[in-house]
């Protein structure tokens, strides 16, 4: 399977997911996850139609951006991984997305680092919705105030939330977590009414079809269009 096989066959199952819960497949959107894949799979995305894509890693994705900055400005640069207090000059001046965000230092950070001539950085807030110890963001109690928080930062727009539930074969497992997601995205969208408030960014390869049900608008897929990493 090519690439752009890949992305014909994941946009077919967001249609599919969105027909059986009575969405418009418009409701979702696609980031290709593209950590440590060539700036050529990454070209071959982009050629297939793709334009939204998520880097797990600062520096690695500030090169892929400067890549691309001449040839394709319009792309949408996500970061999307844990990031570090002294990293975060790099993505306030080179991305379009910030998905982790977990703790006021980082947004303060991000907001006093954005360049005065980009746009507001676009935040979501990491909630760690299952309460792993391994895994970060915030816990579900937490959101409020760091709503808030970022509300009041001018160089930051928040945009919604993301979570990365744990693992489970168990559909109703599943769709617990991400249930309590929606509910805390309904929440978040309550408490800051002068934001916009419309990215609720859960779900990969594995709970892609219980994540859109439940109210997912941004699917993270890496490996199911462009193959198995390599962390070599």
């Amino acid at each position: 399977m090519t690439i752009r096989q890949n992305l014909e066959h994941i946009h077919q199952q967001i249609e599919n997911a969105c027909l059986a819960t009575g969405r418009n497949k418009s409701a979702v959107k696609l980031l290709a996850v593209s950590k440590t894949k060539p700036v050529t799979d990454i070209q071959a995305a982009i050629d297939a139609g793709q334009r939204a894509f998520g880097e797990n890693y600062v520096q690695e994705g500030v090169e892929k951006i400067q890549f691309f900055a001449t040839k394709h400005p319009e792309l949408e640069w996500h970061f999307i991984g844990p990031l570090q207090s002294n990293k975060t000059r790099l993505v306030a001046e080179h991305f379009d997305w910030m998905q982790t965000v977990d703790r006021a230092k980082i947004a303060d950070r991000l907001n006093d680092q954005r360049p005065a001539d980009k746009a507001p950085l676009n935040v979501l807030i990491q909630i760690n919705i299952s309460d792993e110890a391994s895994k970060s963001g915030i816990r579900p109690e937490e959101m409020a105030a760091l709503a808030k928080h970022i509300e009041n930062r001018p160089h930051l727009r928040l945009r919604g939330l993301m979570a990365i539930p744990a693992p489970s074969d168990d559909i109703g497992e599943q769709e617990k977590a991400l249930n309590a997601m929606k509910n805390l995205f309904e929440q978040l969208q309550a408490l800051c009414p002068n934001q916009q408030i419309d990215t609720l960014s859960m779900g990969m390869t594995d709970d892609m079809a219980s994540a859109i049900k439940c109210g997912s608008t941004m699917v993270r897929i890496g490996t199911a269009i462009f193959g198995a990493r390599n962390y070599g």
